[in-house]
């Protein structure tokens, strides 16, 4: 084997990506802070004399309107498009219908939708889709979130490997390859990914019950504790939310709800009657019957109402599960400012719910609260007939949207404001899903280039108001797009320079009489490696030159190298340094722990069965 001398620009390119790889893993600054840092020493270092051949400066920013870099910002907009229509809720009522209360069946329809999702947007994007989605499902089905988003969150990476455009180092891949051949095309990795989502779905189905924790303490438990934890911890009420069947012919029938509320103390805030739901029904509102009853009360005055009137007390929400989830609704505070003309009217003169489509729980004065339910100091007081007065603090039961069309509204002010606001664009339907098979359309029967395909699709749906153009440049993670639009001057210099060379001859010398498949694992575990302490887009900047040059050495398929590193840079279970990772431990209430627990096999399956999958399809 020739051997490949080591020059000073070996030498700096070296430093460079020392440097590079230090400022990733001690995260002494912020990880693009970091690659725009190197890119700029990068260009200073090639005007010294002797290194002018490093980088050539005039094409240094080059990577901002390279191929990958204008396909991952117009793969972010698509993704946004379709979440702006509601297509993720409709998706959740699906599985809602199909998962039941089966871990066993839940997990495959949830982890299966996420990675299938993911292949087509930013992994990290269809997991933050489906959080809430997990979360519904797990106050309906009493599973704890820790069993459910771990799986969830791991088929969303996975997803990244179904096509060219599931993760931002398969979307760079073919921009990288500076060889000879035939790109790959957008489902060129689809066997091997489907072979990655069914071992990770499989995982926790027949290990889940060793692998993930069987409980977490920070985890979210769904919209029926978090709104009666509430009420009992900051204002002293004893609140549940039950529902309740009315069967037909029941003696409530002709019944107001207000003589309900009243006689009882205690808040209906939804009826269900004839497939029609009603979410802050006026008080004046008759029973009929066969229908059903969201009760907010104390417990035990709940089920006593159950059985003076013949009622059915249910033992979760059932028709209600999706009004009452913390996306949709929640306990929100208004306050009276002076000069508000609601001052000096109560609630029934104002016609509250009717007028804001909120149910009003209590009324904080001073350090006293007013309420229909009994609190800890006060008995109940019929707040409907209760003036306000300026300063008083409005508890709430209120769908989101409600509240933020509220805003202008200067008689209340609002003091909740960490409530979810989504615009969602439900008519939109049709343009975004017509402009997301056009993008994938071009990109299977066309000779265009990705990233215009993909920029169709996205400018499609910003012309027809699926998006604005703000909603469109906030939804672009611009810490991704400068990491790898950074990145990619550093990739070449190692290329260009033959450091990618030298470094490959080192490899192929101390690996001396090894097999061909021996070097693509060792290349395989690299990728893992280095993804787990740096950025996967900056795991494939770094070696896939390297891969290249080691198959070219080695006299094996450089493409096939390539796409190993690709793929093995979503292997990225073992700790919550990954995107989806990390937005699911918040959560779920993960700890490293739970992670090296169950990314330990998981890391060991993905290894096995990418490589096979990999030597089997090419």
């Amino acid at each position: 084997m020739e051997a490949v001398t080591f020059t000073f620009e070996n030498a700096v390119v070296l430093g460079l990506l020392g440097l590079t790889i230090v400022l990733f893993v001690s995260e002494i600054v912020r990880i693009d802070h970091a690659a725009i840092l190197v890119m700029v020493l990068l260009g200073l270092v090639s005007y010294i004399p002797g290194l002018e051949n490093i980088a050539d400066v005039n094409q240094l920013f080059t990577g901002f309107s390279s191929n990958a870099v204008i396909s991952i910002i117009a793969v972010m907009i698509i993704g946004a498009g379709l979440d702006r229509t509601g297509v993720m809720n409709s998706v959740a009522a699906y599985i809602l219908k199909i998962g039941g209360k089966s871990e066993a069946r839940i997990i495959p329809v949830i982890s299966g939708t996420v990675g299938v999702i993911s292949s087509f947007m930013q992994n990290v994007g269809a997991a933050a889709l489906f959080l809430p989605v997990v979360s519904r499902i797990s106050s309906r089905s009493g599973l704890s979130m820790s069993r459910l988003l771990m799986p969830m969150g791991f088929c969303a990476i996975l997803g990244g490997t179904l096509t060219m455009v599931g993760s931002s180092p398969m979307i760079l891949l073919n921009d990288l390859m500076a060889i000879d051949g035939e790109p790959f095309g957008l489902f060129a990795p689809l066997p091997i990914g489907l072979a990655l989502i069914t071992t990770g779905v499989l995982y926790f189905v027949l290990l889940g019950r060793w692998v993930l924790p069987s409980d977490a303490p920070n985890e979210h438990t769904g919209a029926v504790q978090a709104i009666g934890d509430y009420l009992k911890n900051i204002y002293k009420l004893k609140s549940d939310l039950v529902e309740v069947r009315v069967p037909e012919g029941n003696i409530l029938v002709g019944n107001t709800l207000d003589d309900i509320m009243y006689a009882h103390s205690l808040y209906i805030i939804g009826t269900s009657y004839a497939g029609s739901k009603v979410i802050a029904p006026r008080v004046t509102t008759e029973i009929l019957t066969p229908c059903r009853l969201a009760i907010l009360g104390r417990r035990k005055v709940i089920e006593e109402v159950c059985e003076i009137y013949g009622l059915e007390m249910l033992p979760d929400l059932d028709d209600f599960a999706e009004d009452f989830a913390p996306t949709k609704a929640g306990i929100a505070e208004l306050v009276i400012p002076p000069g508000s003309g609601a001052i000096d009217k109560t609630p029934q003169d104002l016609r509250f719910r009717n007028t804001y489509g909120m149910s009003l729980l209590a009324v904080h004065r001073g350090a006293e609260t007013m309420s229909h339910v009994e609190t800890e100091e006060h008995a109940a007081t019929q707040i409907g007939v209760v003036p306000f007065q300026a300063g008083d603090t409005l508890v709430v039961h209120t769908p989101w949207d409600l509240l933020s069309k509220m805003r202008p509204d200067r008689d209340f002010v609002i003091v909740t404001s960490d409530f979810p606001e989504e615009d969602l664009r439900p008519q939109k339907l049709g343009w975004a899903a017509l402009f997301f098979f056009i993008a994938i359309g071009l990109v299977l029967f066309s000779d265009l280039r990705l990233s215009l395909c993909l920029l169709v699709g996205a400018m499609g749906m910003i012309t027809t108001r699926v998006l604005s153009l703000d909603e469109a440049y906030e939804a672009v993670s611009w810490t991704t797009v400068f990491l790898l639009a950074s990145l990619i001057p550093l990739g070449m210099a190692v290329q260009d320079t033959g450091t990618a060379a030298w470094i490959a001859h080192n490899i192929i010398a101390l690996l001396d009489g090894w097999p061909t498949w021996s070097l693509q694992v060792g290349l395989a575990i690299l990728a893992t490696a280095f993804t787990l302490v740096m950025s996967n887009v900056g795991a494939t900047v770094l070696l896939v030159p390297l891969a290249i040059s080691i198959a070219q050495a080695a006299d094996a398929d450089p493409r096939i190298f390539a796409l190993t590193v690709a793929i093995s840079t979503s292997n990225s279970f073992l700790i919550p340094t990954h995107q989806v990772n990390a937005l699911i431990m918040g959560p779920a209430g993960y700890s490293v722990k739970d992670f090296l627990k169950s990314g330990s096999i998981m890391t060991i399956l993905f290894l096995t069965v990418s490589l096979s999958m990999l030597n089997v399809v090419y």
